[in-house]
């Protein structure tokens, strides 16, 4: 049967007639062509989500800026983190390097493309795989486990042990040609595999490529510290830590975290990805000797409840979700009902997909990580709304803190990370079982920036 169907001039009337019949069309067209789809279908009421009191509400100190950086999966662990020194200090505010752990990023993560690179040099250049390792080998974005091997291995250090430079708030030109290197590295490697290289051959070539890394990195970043010395007075002059520290001694004493306490859980609700199953995403990580990731997939009740739990014993919550969707900016609400577009076009454009549809057809996955500080609950115990402190600065939002809907948590809540005392038994046996491999571009593998 012949599917092809042409647009015809008699459909070209029908669509102008209907359109000039119908007066909503012509006050949604005089509104959107002066103001835009978001003014004309921001829904006023949402707004009033915005509250600044809640019922669980851990404060932070001064908001932090991930400026024109996809770092901010290390913002959120960091924030995570600088929450503990600040209670183990008793200071107000206290700020983490993000460009330290940037440095080791980008440095493991070229090591870790160039270990794929020659796990698949007999595979041809036109192969899926091949293609997905080259198309964006060295971003900023990331996830948990990522971040947790880079402190497992490095530790952290203060903010002023290692400054931001311009291109670590600017990170493009640098993922450019360090992109452009890495390009050619992996050609170099499969060319020399082509020609029988043995492994001391490839090994040398491989350290030869990632000096070349380092160069670039110390030459943008400046060279992560070794040790420092650290000086941290509270609000009343008190001097509250003195010495000299390795960034892991640093970590040890004042963070003061288990990491590998710390799990991510998942809600991907397709069909291809059970419940209560274990699962990685091939390819992703960075850290070579830490392997990749893993998740274990819940219904969004089990996340809601761990968060919960977490907040209650007054630790905040690290978690991943499509933040550009149904979001106030200006306002920082985050809610469904934010922009009445389905109104305005009286068309099923937002409501056409549920989260898992949105998923299988590419509509929506992880894009941001953030921090969950507060929660407010109803009577029975359930959240209603989030208090989540983001990385865009303090004049986004509500001085730097979004409001998210419970409706918003369901929809768009991709991955929350918490104690594994949190989950319970089955639970935790789910996320220790042999993960599921996913495929790279399997949108459980996006990487938050």
């Amino acid at each position: 049967m012949d599917r092809n169907h042409a647009i015809t001039a008699g459909d070209i009337a029908a669509a102008r007639a209907a359109f000039s019949a119908d007066r909503g069309n012509l006050i949604a067209r005089n509104a959107v062509s002066a103001a835009g789809i978001a003014a004309a279908a921001r829904n006023p009421e949402a707004a009033a989500l915005a509250t600044t009191t809640f019922d669980i509400q851990l404060e932070q100190g001064d908001i932090t800026d991930q400026k024109r950086s996809g770092r901010c999966w290390m913002f959120a662990s960091l924030n995570t983190m600088r929450y503990r020194v600040m209670k183990k200090l008793g200071v107000k505010t206290f700020e983490l390097s993000q460009a330290y752990p940037l440095f080791w990023d980008k440095l493991e993560r070229a090591n870790w493309f160039f270990e794929n690179i020659l796990a698949t040099a007999d595979l041809p250049l036109t192969d899926r795989e091949v293609a997905y390792l080259l198309t964006d080998p060295l971003c900023d974005g990331g996830q948990w486990d990522m971040f947790r091997s880079l402190v497992k291995k490095y530790g952290v250090v203060p903010k002023e042990a290692m400054p931001e430079t311009f291109h670590s708030s600017n990170t493009s030109a640098l993922n450019q040609y360090l992109t452009r290197y890495l390009r050619a590295g992996a050609k170099r490697l499969r060319d020399a595999h082509a020609a029988l290289a043995d492994e001391n051959e490839l090994s040398a070539l491989r350290t030869e490529l990632l000096g070349g890394v380092w160069r670039v990195l110390a030459i943008c970043l400046g060279e992560p510290p070794t040790s420092f010395d650290v000086r941290i007075r509270n609000e009343k002059g008190e001097l509250k830590a003195s010495g000299s520290y390795t960034p892991q001694q640093f970590f040890a004493e004042f963070v003061d975290m288990d990491l590998d306490d710390y799990l991510s859980v998942i809600n991907a609700p397709t069909s291809d990805k059970p419940y209560g199953r274990s699962y990685t995403v091939k390819f992703l990580g960075n850290v070579v000797e830490d392997g990749g990731v893993r998740y274990v997939n819940l219904p969004m009740d089990a996340l809601k409840r761990m968060a919960v739990a977490q907040l209650k014993d007054g630790l905040p919550v690290w978690f991943g979700s499509d933040v550009g969707q149904s979001f106030l900016s200006e306002d920082g609400v985050l809610d469904p009902a934010a922009f009445e577009v389905d109104q305005l076009f009286d068309l099923p454009i937002e409501c056409g997909l549920d989260k898992a549809a949105r998923l299988d057809y590419g509509e929506s996955l992880m894009t941001h990580a953030m921090t969950l500080q507060g929660v407010n609950l109803d009577e029975a115990g359930a959240p209603t709304r989030w208090r989540i402190e983001n990385s865009w600065g303090d004049d986004h939002g509500k001085k730097g803190y979004d409001v998210a809907s419970d409706a918003w948590f369901d929809e768009y809540v991709y991955q929350v990370v918490v104690d594994k005392k949190y989950l319970t038994a089955d639970e935790l046996a789910a996320f220790e079982s042999e993960p599921i491999e996913l495929a790279p571009w399997d949108p459980m593998g996006a990487l938050a920036d």
